[in-house]
């Protein structure tokens, strides 16, 4: 599958390690940072980085990390078409796709280590949108329309 892939500092570390795993699975993973570790960085830039590289189709989905994880699934999820969820489990990395049709992982580098995140990962990666469960589908309808009535194309939380 193909990946893009982001960090702040405190997830950089991580970061470095998840994308060395996938690689070696095969994965064409994107880094877009950070590169280095950068302790003044914003964690907000490295999520509207992997937000808007889905929106334009560079990859299907994402992984971002950060220090709690919380930071920057907030901030990817105000992007319009971005279903970001925190996993620190296999459980939820893959029901949040099947179910949700989450397109992006978040975790938390100080709260989960190298090889659990490895598991979830790679739940999140196997799993796919069940679109044949009808209440599966409605649900997700019902989530695309919340998101239509409260963005707007410029981002703005203008009336549509």
């Amino acid at each position: 599958m193909k990946l893009v892939i982001a960090s702040d500092h405190a997830g950089f570390e991580l970061k470095e390690e998840v994308r060395a795993h996938l690689a070696k699975s095969s994965h064409e993973v994107i880094d877009l940072g950070a590169f280095r570790i950068e302790p003044q960085d914003d964690y907000p830039d490295f999520a509207e980085r992997v937000g808007l590289a889905i929106k334009a189709g560079e990859a299907p989905r994402g992984i971002l990390i950060c220090g709690s994880g919380v930071g920057v699934c907030i901030a990817s999820n105000k992007i319009p078409g971005i279903r970001a969820g925190m996993c620190h489990d296999t459980y939820s990395a893959h029901q949040g796709v099947e179910h949700d049709d989450m397109n992006v992982i978040v975790l938390g580098a100080r709260i989960i280590g190298a090889s659990l995140a490895f598991e979830v990962v790679d739940a999140f990666i196997r799993a796919e949108f069940i679109i044949k469960e009808e209440r599966f589908t409605r649900r997700f309808k019902k989530v695309l329309a919340i998101e239509a009535r409260y963005m707007c194309g410029d981002g703005s939380n203008s009336p549509a």
